[in-house]
C-alpha cells in the first residue's frame, strides 16, 4: 500500500471524520448492536451519574476517583467506535476519489477495434457496452473493459491502493482493466464490458457507502459467545453487592464495595478488548478484498473464503499459462535442428496466434535462428483455418508449411511423400504425454516435430502446497482428455481432476463434496459454469466473463485473473486468523486482571483478600483505576493489528491454535500484569491515589 502520510490511514482528514464518528455513535441504538459495549455505556452512564451527584453532595467515594472511572469508561467506549470509524472511512475515501475520477475522466471513443481508427472524444458516462477507445500514457481509463490490442504501464492505486504500476496487455490473463485507473506509458485499445451504473466504480461506492454489513455466521457465533460470558459476569459482579452487605454487617467492620467499583470490575473482566475491535476486524476484512481488486457482495463470502476445505481449479488460464507454447524442435532423420528451426519460423511468421508467436520466440532464442522480416520477403502466407488445419507461407516454388499430424499427413501423401516412422513415433510419444505435436513440412518432405505443451505457471505448485498445509485440497477441472488432464496434474501438483468436465460434472462434484461437510470454492467465466459457480460457497467470477457468471458469484474478479481465488482464500483465512488470535488475547486478558482488581476490589469487605495482592499496588483505588485506564490503552495498541490483520501463516488448525496459546494467549497474560503496574507506578508517582 501508500505509505505516503497523504494516504495514511490516519491521516488528518480521516482522522478528524473518524473522531467525529466516533462521538456521533454513543446512542443507545446504535451501541445497542454491540451487546459487550453496551455494557460498557450502560456502566459509563451510571458512573456519570453517581459522580455528577456526588459534585453536588459530599460523601462517599471521592468524586476524583468516580469521575476518572466514568471518564475512561467514555474513553473505552470512543476507542471502539474509532476503530470502526477508522476501517469504514478508509473505504468511503476510496469511494470518494473514484466519484471524482467518474466525473472527470473524458474518453476517445474509437469507430472500430484498431487504433488508427477514427476517434471521438465523449464523456465516460456516455460509453456503452462493447464501444471500443483508445487510452494513451498520461490518460485514465474511463470505463471497465479488456483490451484487445496494446499493452501499457497502469497505475491502479486510486481503485487497489498498491503504489507499484502493473503491466496489462491484450491476449493474456491480465487483459482487464478498470474504470478510474491511469495509463502511464505505451497505448492500449480497450472494449468496454460495463454500462454507466454497472462498473466498479459505481459498484464499489454502493459497497462502501451502503453502511450495512451483515455478520457472518462466524462472527455472530462468536457474538453469542461474548454475550454469553458478558451475561454470566454481570450475574457474579451484581452478586457481589449482597455478599458484600452481608459479610458487612456480620462481621461488623469492613466496606460495603461500591457500585462504581463493581461497574469498573465487570467492564474489565468481560471480553471488551474483542468486543470493541470485532467490527473492525470485519470491514477490514473487506476493504482487504477490495484492495485485492475484488469486490464482495457480503462479509459472508469473504469469511466462507476462509473455510473454504476444496478449491476448484481450472485448468487454462489457472494451472497454466492460458495457452501452449513451442518448448521443443524435433527434426527427422537426415534433418538438422537449425533447418527445422528455420522452416518453423518461416511457417509461423503471419501466425498471430499465442502458440504462433511461440514457436518464433523459440526458433530465435533457443537455435539462434536469425529474424526474419516478413516484409522483405516477397511471399504469400497461407493462414491457419479450421478446415485446412495448417498454416505455412509460399514463396515461389517452395511451400512450408506446419499443422497437425493427419492434416500434414495427407499432404505430403497427396505429394507422394510420407512422413518417417522416428517421426511418427515422436509425434505418438507428444500425444501420449498430454503434448500437441505439430508437424513441418517443406514441399513433400517432413523436417520433424514441434512439440507445444501447456505451461505450469511460475509457482503455482509451491500456492498449493502452502494449500495443502492448510488442509485444503485443490480439485482442477478441465475440458481435456484424461491424458493430458493428468499430465498436467501431476506436473502442477493439484490433489485430483476431473477431466472432459461438462457443467453437469461440475455440479454434481460440488454437491458431492458439500453433503460431506465440505465448504467449496470455484472461479468461473463462462455461461457454463453458472450452475455450478450458484451452488459453490465461494464463487468468484472475472469481470470479463459472462453476465451469468457475474450473476450466479459472490464475489467478482476485477483483474480477471483466475490464480487469484488461492489470494482470495487467504484473504479469507487471514481474516478468521486475526479475529481468532485478539479472541486469544482478550480472554487471555481478562484472566490476568483478575489478580490485579479482584483484591482490590474487595479488600474492604474480605481484608484476608489483600494477600492476593500479588502485584503490590499501592492503593485499591490506584489497582481499579490502572486497571480501567489499562482496558481502553490495550484497545487503542491493538487498533492497527485490527486494521491490518495477522500474517498470514499457511498452516494447519493445531499448528495455528498452539501458536495463538503461545503469542496471544500467553502475551494476553503478561501484558496485563506489565501495563496495569506501570500505570499504578505512574499515579502513585503523581500523587493521584
Amino acid at each position: 500500500m501508500h505509505s505516503n502520510a497523504k494516504e495514511s490511514i490516519f491521516a488528518h482528514m480521516s482522522l478528524r471524520k473518524a473522531i467525529t464518528q466516533s462521538f456521533a455513535r454513543l446512542e443507545i441504538s446504535y451501541q445497542l448492536r454491540n451487546p459487550v459495549m453496551f455494557v460498557v455505556f450502560v456502566g459509563a452512564l451510571i458512573t456519570s451519574g453517581i459522580w455528577g451527584f456526588q459534585m453536588i453532595k459530599v460523601g462517599g467515594e471521592p468524586s476524583w476517583f468516580v469521575g476518572s472511572i466514568s471518564a475512561w469508561l467514555w474513553f473505552t467506549l470512543l476507542f471502539a467506535n474509532f476503530a470502526e470509524a477508522v476501517a469504514e472511512g478508509k473505504g468511503k475515501a476510496q469511494a470518494e476519489t473514484l466519484k471524482k475520477a467518474r466525473r472527470d475522466v473524458q474518453a476517445r471513443k474509437l469507430a472500430g477495434p484498431k487504433r488508427d481508427a477514427s476517434t471521438k472524444l465523449i464523456a465516460a458516462n456516455e460509453l456503452r457496452m462493447g464501444d471500443f477507445v483508445l487510452v494513451e500514457a498520461g490518460e485514465s481509463i474511463p470505463a471497465d473493459g479488456q483490451i484487445i490490442d496494446g499493452v501499457a504501464s497502469v497505475d491502479e492505486s486510486a481503485v487497489t491502493g498498491e503504489s507499484a504500476p502493473v503491466i496489462r496487455e491484450s491476449g493474456g490473463d491480465h487483459d482487464a482493466v478498470t474504470g478510474g485507473t491511469r495509463v502511464l506509458s505505451d497505448w492500449i485499445v480497450v472494449r468496454v464490458t460495463s454500462n454507466p451504473g454497472e462498473s466498479f466504480l459505481d459498484r464499489m461506492i454502493m459497497l462502501v457507502e451502503g453502511a450495512k454489513r451483515q455478520k457472518t455466521p462466524n462472527e455472530i457465533a462468536l457474538s453469542i459467545l461474548l454475550a454469553g460470558m458478558t451475561i454470566i459476569f454481570l450475574g457474579a459482579c451484581a452478586t457481589l453487592l449482597p455478599f458484600s452487605i452481608y459479610s458487612v454487617e456480620k462481621a461488623g467492620h469492613g466496606t460495603v464495595v461500591t457500585v462504581t467499583i463493581l461497574i469498573a470490575l465487570l467492564v474489565c473482566l468481560i471480553p471488551t478488548t474483542i468486543g470493541g475491535l470485532l467490527s473492525a476486524i470485519g470491514i477490514s476484512g473487506m476493504q482487504r478484498m477490495i484492495r485485492a481488486n475484488v469486490i464482495a457482495t457480503s462479509g459472508r463470502a469473504v469469511e466462507a473464503a476462509g473455510d473454504v476445505s476444496v478449491l476448484l481449479l481450472d485448468k487454462t488460464g489457472t494451472i497454466t499459462l492460458g495457452n501452449r507454447q513451442a518448448v521443443e524442435f524435433y527434426p527427422a532423420k537426415g534433418i538438422s535442428e537449425l533447418q527445422l528451426a528455420e522452416a518453423a519460423e518461416l511457417s509461423s511468421l503471419a501466425d498471430d496466434t499465442p502458440e504462433g508467436r511461440s514457436i518464433v520466440a523459440l526458433a530465435h532464442d533457443k537455435y539462434h535462428v536469425k529474424p526474419t522480416e516478413a516484409s522483405a520477403l516477397e511471399a504469400e502466407f497461407v493462414p491457419f483455418s479450421a478446415e485446412q488445419r495448417m498454416s505455412g507461407v509460399m514463396m515461389g516454388e517452395r511451400k512450408i508449411f506446419k499443422g497437425a499430424g493427419d492434416a500434414i499427413r495427407k499432404y505430403v501423401e497427396a505429394l507422394s511423400g510420407m512422413v518417417p516412422n522416428e517421426t511418427q513415433e515422436r509425434t505418438n510419444d507428444i500425444a501420449r504425454s498430454g503434448g500437441t505435436p505439430l508437424l513441418v513440412c517443406d514441399g513433400h518432405t517432413v523436417l520433424g516435430v514441434i512439440y507445444l505443451k501447456d505451461i505450469i505457471k511460475p509457482g503455482i505448485k509451491e500456492r498449493l502446497d502452502s494449500l495443502r498445509k492448510m488442509g485444503i485440497k485443490s480439485v482442477m477441472i478441465t475440458g481435456d482428455n484424461p491424458l493430458t488432464a493428468a499430465t498436467i496434474a501431476a506436473e502442477s501438483g493439484v490433489d485430483e481432476y476431473i477431466a472432459e468436465a461438462t457443467p453437469e460434472k461440475k455440479l454434481s462434484f460440488i454437491r458431492k463434496m458439500q453433503e460431506g461437510g465440505q465448504l467449496v470454492a470455484m472461479v468461473g467465466d463462462g455461461t457454463n459454469d453458472a450452475p455450478a459457480l450458484a451452488q459453490a460457497d465461494v464463487a468468484v467470477a472475472m469481470n470479463t466473463g459472462t453476465q451469468a457468471a457475474k450473476e450466479a458469484s459472490n464475489m467478482v474478479d476485477l483483474d480477471s485473473d483466475p490464480t487469484k481465488l488461492i489470494e482470495i482464500v487467504e484473504i479469507g483465512k487471514q481474516l478468521l486468523m486475526t479475529r481468532g488470535s485478539l479472541t486469544t488475547f482478550s480472554i487471555a486478558n481478562d484472566l490476568a486482571k483478575y489478580f490485579a482488581i479482584i483484591p482490590a476490589a474487595l479488600a474492604s469487605t474480605y481484608p484476608a483478600l489483600a494477600v492476593l495482592n500479588i502485584m503490590h499496588l499501592a492503593t485499591p483505588q490506584s489497582a481499579i483505576l490502572s486497571a480501567v485506564i489499562f482496558n481502553a490503552l490495550i484497545i487503542i495498541a491493538l487498533i492497527p493489528l485490527a486494521l491490518k490483520g495477522v500474517k498470514y501463516r499457511p498452516v494447519g488448525a493445531a499448528v495455528l491454535l498452539r501458536h495463538n496459546i503461545i503469542v496471544y494467549g500467553i502475551g494476553g497474560v503478561i501484558s496485563p500484569f506489565i501495563g496495569i503496574k506501570l500505570i499504578d507506578l505512574l499515579l502513585a508517582s503523581a500523587n493521584l491515589v
